[in-house]
């Protein structure tokens, strides 16, 4: 699916600096004040364009929250195109997965806050294409991947490739969000009696994949 752009010609013509400064200072704006609350002439003032001039590149607040957003998932995209790609077993690719969505949620926590913000009561045209666009690719890869492992007898002959793509994209969603939004910390405290800075990495990894491994290779007889 090709990606749909909201932004008008006069930001896709504008220099690459600029581009880029207007948008980390979005993603900023928007992932520590939520949609909502989040200012677009703060966001003109700290990118040191006019409002004017912001207003010539984006139509409306929504579409520069959705390049913004667009700007964040596609390092998330990337990452899980390379991982789905290769040749390695489902499983060995699992495990590539956890350690990545650990790694991106610490280093890039704005992203996920804003894929967070997108998630939740975002009624409007413009939110509903672009949650069906980073879905459809995450299905995509998914699917396709738990076929080909089908294919290779890599994986338990029962399962869905739907329905795993879905568990599957569930459990590492709740893992982004686990490390960086407010509600999936305090619930991934409740459920282990530890706050997730203080986790250990490595034993969330192990036991996520110890997981996916019960569930993509045990055959009831």
């Amino acid at each position: 699916m090709a990606e749909k752009h909201y932004y008008k010609e006069a930001f896709e013509r504008a220099d690459e600096d600029r581009k880029n400064i207007i948008l980390e200072v979005g993603i900023d704006e928007f992932a520590s004040k939520g949609y909502e609350n989040a200012n677009v002439n703060i966001i003109a003032k700290k990118a040191g364009i006019s409002i004017g001039l912001m207003y010539k590149y984006f139509s409306t607040k929504e579409d520069l929250f959705i390049t913004c957003l667009q700007r964040g998932m596609k390092v998330l995209e990337d990452a899980l195109y390379d991982i789905m790609d290769s040749d390695d077993k489902l499983l060995i690719k699992a495990e590539k997965l956890i350690r990545t969505m650990v790694r991106h949620s610490k280093q890039n926590s704005n992203y996920i806050k804003m894929y967070n913000e997108i998630t939740a009561e975002r009624d409007s045209k413009r939110a509903k294409e672009i949650v069906e666009e980073i879905e459809s690719k995450r299905s995509y890869i998914y699917n396709t991947s738990i076929k080909q492992a089908l294919d290779k007898n890599d994986v338990r002959g029962d399962l869905d490739p739907g329905l795993y793509s879905f568990f599957l994209d569930n459990l590492l969603t709740s893992l982004l969000f686990s490390y960086t939004c407010d509600y999936y910390k305090e619930r991934f405290k409740i459920y282990t009696g530890i706050d997730v800075n203080e986790a250990d990495d490595e034993e969330i990894v192990t036991q996520l994949l110890k997981f996916i491994e019960s569930a993509f290779t045990f055959e009831k007889e």
